[in-house]
């Protein structure tokens, strides 16, 4: 019989204990499927639990995160699919969440600026885009790539307070390898920033894998390092009709974040997201949903067990929250606009599918320009020989798209290939929920540890400090 190294043991007896145990349960709650993840306290497992949620495509209804303020976290949320019902799948949500949360992957995901140069199997040319958002600076990006013989892969980009940032991966349109000449890279760079107008901080060229690169969290980091490096004061005053507020419990040494918004597909993920890169560790936590309304409740402290400190450092997080939230709001057509088209304060959701060819998003991004369409959100995914391609769109001025024009852009592309997609997230209850409510930005915000301290007394997680 082989026998073990004591360290070999005890290095198993340890990647044991902190591996996270998760549970998925449908026979629990009649209307939701049940999971229940056990950890040991480290930075970014609560984000990874989340991130692995939103990637399966699951809404979270409700749920809470406790802690014992010491080495463990228990985190419970309720689920369902996108029609509100339990989650059919749910052996295969269990193996992606024990993947996402298993030893080896619970540090965090690298930033694709700390993979440059490691050229792993599957690897592609990642351009990390910023820039001043104007029309059609989707379809010069595209235009610049495709002269350059830059075959597109993968891409996402959101623009918000009117920036832009987007993801390209690339690779050489010949050879499908990645784009590494350093002489090749430069000319790339440069041709970019000319289009950006971003100076330096415009274009950069790394080598990653897109299937290790979390693309909406690398998003909002770049978006909230613009914001930063660019101090613009009209973000900070620009009105808002998302309620986040920051208080202080002394007594228990915590910040308090309430979030008070339109509930949304990968609201709490955004949040989460937010707090974990602005190094705040999340010990207690409530979400809650009511409708398509939705409450949240954080308590946090920074990573050295200190809660916000100052007025500034407070003006920050609420920023940057109401920033993460925003960039992907959504909200009905008015009741005229044609059935079952929602309209995204990105744009109308267009989806493309269609066989791929060289100059595809050349092609139909100049279709959008020429015919007054900005695209705000896009969704760039290449499989095999099929492009399945997703744009949200505006007028120039940021209006709801004319349905007519819609209309001749889809016949021009192909309606076999170009559709208007219905939302798919539902809306669970009426507009007049909303008006009842108030639409102030400061409307439905709740009291220090209303949900958080009602639950975690009641659960006998913390004591009743009245």
């Amino acid at each position: 019989m082989e026998r073990c190294h004591p360290s070999e043991v005890y290095e198993l007896f340890v990647r044991h204990m902190n591996t996270p145990r998760v549970v998925v349960d449908n026979g629990v709650c009649e209307t939701a499927t049940l999971v229940q993840v056990h950890s040991a306290r480290k930075h970014g497992v609560l984000l990874e639990a989340v991130a692995a949620l939103s990637d399966h495509g699951v809404c979270v209804r409700k749920g809470y995160i406790s802690s014992d303020d010491g080495r463990w976290f228990m985190d419970v949320f309720h689920v369902t699919d996108a029609a509100g019902r339990k989650v059919s799948d749910a052996d295969a949500l269990l193996a992606r969440l024990e993947s996402s949360l298993s030893a080896d992957a619970l540090p965090p995901r690298t930033p694709p600026s700390a993979a440059a140069g490691a050229a792993a199997a599957g690897a592609h040319t990642l351009l990390e885009l910023v820039g001043a958002d104007r029309p059609g600076l989707l379809s010069e990006v595209f235009a610049v790539l495709h002269d350059l013989r830059c075959g597109i892969v993968d891409a996402r980009a959101w623009t918000h307070g009117g920036r832009v940032a987007a993801l390209v991966f690339v690779r050489d349109e010949e050879t499908a390898a990645p784009i590494d000449d350093a002489a090749r890279v430069r000319r790339v760079e440069s041709r970019l920033r000319h289009v950006l107008r971003g100076g330096a901080r415009g274009a950069r060229t790394v080598l990653a894998d897109a299937a290790a690169v979390n693309l909406d969290r690398r998003l909002h980091q770049l978006l909230n390092e613009d914001r930063e490096a660019g101090s613009r004061a009209d973000q900070a005053d620009a009105p808002t009709t998302t309620a986040v507020a920051v208080q202080d419990w002394g007594e228990r040494g915590y910040s308090v974040v309430t979030v008070s918004c339109r509930d949304r597909p990968k609201l709490l993920f955004d949040v989460v997201c937010t707090l974990t890169d602005l190094d705040y560790v999340v010990y207690h936590g409530t979400f809650d949903t009511d409708g398509d309304h939705a409450q949240q409740e954080f308590y946090i402290r920074r990573l050295d067990g200190r809660p916000i400190s100052s007025a500034a450092e407070r003006r920050r997080v609420i920023q940057c929250l109401q920033a993460a939230i925003e960039r992907r709001a959504s909200e009905p057509l008015p009741s005229n606009a044609c059935a079952m088209v929602f309209l995204w304060q990105q744009g109308v959701r267009l989806e493309l599918r269609i066989t791929d060819r060289r100059g595809l998003l050349a092609y139909v991004t100049r279709v959008f320009r020429e015919n007054s369409l900005s695209v705000t959100h896009a969704e760039i995914t290449t499989r095999g020989d099929m492009a399945m391609n997703v744009f949200h769109v505006t007028d120039v001025a940021g209006r709801p798209a004319d349905p007519k024009t819609i209309d001749d852009v889809i016949q021009r592309i192909g309606t076999e290939s170009l559709r208007v997609d219905e939302e798919r997230w539902p809306r669970l209850c009426s507009t007049e929920g909303d008006a009842g409510r108030g639409g102030g930005g400061g409307a439905g915000i709740f009291s220090l540890g209303s949900l958080v301290k009602k639950n975690l007394v009641s659960l006998g997680l913390i004591r009743s400090c009245s």
